[in-house]
């Protein structure tokens, strides 16, 4: 990746590009350093280290650069927008005229698909900020109190979102790569000086074993090789496609094949998963359990993100989520048409159904291998929390799977503004 970037900087067009992104980095980063007013910033991160690190609102935190945890201009971060993309990308299947919208409707279709995204996120955003707001005023965290002041908070956290958008917005059509892509790799990236700071600072204090620690470095380092080699896999089926005369001309008899991802979805499985098995420990974060029974005690246990039956809550909606979105991707009949109509075939399979069956085959395998792998690198950060003590980890499967994807992506993105450049043609 280094390489690339290098041979890239060389390269004035592209370094205006890199320069551009970075810019629109630094805002984003100074954004994230202005609190919102009327806000009781100490109070609230001390709040939300005691009672929410854990919840999913951890996982909001992490996501934001842990602006969400200190009330600043950005604090909802671009959730706001993924969700909206999510639903969207959900209602498109359940309604038909979207549906027509996103895939006859070519680029006016997509315009209008983007301009009801902005419109959701900024929908969400209000949404997100009330309930934000809601959560100050009940704990005490606000310095004034009132209607207007309120409406302050509200505003200045919806605009802080669809502002985050727009700076995404310019990245995708100015920069390098996936504006919204980048900036959720630069929120989870900031994070990484403070881990790394605790994790010293637990081993000089001898808060964690000197093996714990090490077991945390290898571990990490192992899961960014996994996931690097599970992202780049892909099954490969063998299309041929039959000769046919046209006039003096005969066209077909290629042979290609189509790509089946092994991760076919990035990580909104577990975005959703975590979402719903963090549910139960964000509702009693806001409740008061101190007065509860034995039984009340056990159900704040068992709930708990760092426990057994969390992770294996966890693993199986993760498995669960990985099956439906393979189902919402990819449709088998339709490809196996697109096959058909266009003289292709999978050599040992007749058009059709056969053919479409075998991919449909194929497909439930392959999310098979996908879903327990993103089960196991989910899955296993909590066990290794619960070793070393250090809680932060427990969200940290997802934070590398973005981090490596988003890395993964800009250098091909990069690498193929490259080759465009330095392709020669057939006239030279």
């Amino acid at each position: 990746m280094f390489t690339v970037v290098r041979n890239a900087w060389k390269i004035p067009e592209l370094r205006k590009k890199l320069l551009f992104t970075l810019f629109i980095l630094l805002i984003y980063r100074a954004g994230n350093a202005i609190p919102v007013p009327y806000v009781d910033v100490a109070a609230l991160g001390q709040y939300f280290q005691e009672s929410l690190s854990n919840t999913v609102l951890g996982l909001y935190n992490a996501m934001s650069g842990n602006a969400f945890s200190r009330a600043t201009v950005f604090a909802l971060s671009i959730q706001p927008y993924i969700n909206a993309s999510i639903i969207l990308q959900l209602l498109c299947i359940a309604i038909p005229a979207l549906e027509r919208l996103s895939k006859d409707g070519g680029e006016e279709g997509r315009r209008k698909i983007a301009a009801i995204t902005r419109y959701a996120t900024l929908g969400l955003g209000l949404l997100m900020g009330v309930a934000y707001t809601v959560m100050l005023r009940n704990y005490n965290l606000l310095t004034e109190n009132g209607f207007v002041y309120y409406a302050v908070i509200v505003l200045t956290f919806t605009a802080g979102s669809v502002f985050l958008m727009w700076l995404g917005e310019q990245i995708t059509e100015f920069g390098i790569g996936n504006g919204i892509s980048i900036i959720l790799f630069a929120s989870i990236i900031s994070r990484v000086p403070s881990m790394v700071s605790t994790m010293v600072t637990n081993l000089v204090n001898g808060g964690i074993a000197w093996y714990a620690a090490l077991l945390v470095i290898v571990g990490a380092l192992l899961l960014i090789a996994l996931i690097v080699f599970v992202t780049e896999a892909e099954r490969r089926l063998p299309v041929q496609y039959a000769k046919r005369v046209v006039g003096r001309k005969m066209y077909g008899g290629q042979s290609t094949h189509l790509p089946i991802k092994v991760n076919m979805s990035g990580v909104l499985h577990i975005i959703f998963a975590q979402s719903i098995a963090s549910l139960p420990a964000t509702i009693l974060a806001f409740c008061n359990t101190t007065n509860w029974g034995s039984f009340g005690k056990f159900f704040v246990k068992v709930t708990e993100p760092t426990g057994a039956v969390y992770a294996v809550f966890y693993f199986l909606l993760i498995i669960a989520f990985s099956y439906f979105y393979a189902a919402v991707q990819y449709n088998p009949i339709e490809i196996a048409n697109n096959l058909k109509k266009n003289g292709g075939f999978i050599p040992g399979f007749r058009p059709g159904r056969p053919t479409a069956d075998f991919i449909q085959k194929v497909i439930m395998k392959i999310t098979l291998f996908g879903a327990l792998y993103l089960g196991v690198v989910a899955v296993l950060p909590i066990i290794v929390s619960g070793i070393s003590g250090l809680s932060s980890l427990s969200i940290g499967g997802t934070s590398i799977i973005i981090v490596v994807g988003v890395a993964l992506e800009t250098t091909k993105a990069m690498e193929a503004q490259m080759m465009m450049r330095h392709y020669k043609g057939f006239l030279e």
